[in-house]
């Protein structure tokens, strides 16, 4: 297949349907965040499942959630 074609196609797209670049930067975005907190955390699992997985965020962002509940928690049992 010439790769000029498949090039001029996916600019075609993506000049056509401006979502699609949001939705790959929110997702990045979220990727990033998360990754960086497992890896603070030393959650491997977690940190190897959200860097193969592509859920557009969703993953992420409930990771986070996850770990805000369980460090508020953690802040209460101290008290």
């Amino acid at each position: 297949m010439n790769t000029q074609i498949v090039n001029n196609a996916m600019f075609s797209y993506i000049s056509t349907n401006p979502w699609v670049i949001i939705l790959l930067v929110w997702s990045l975005v979220w990727k990033l965040i998360a990754l960086w907190k497992a890896a603070k955390k030393g959650d491997l699992v977690i940190f190897i499942v959200l860097g193969v997985l592509n859920t557009g965020g969703i993953a992420e962002i409930a990771y986070l959630v996850y770990l805000y509940i369980r460090g508020r928690k953690n802040k209460e049992v101290i008290k």
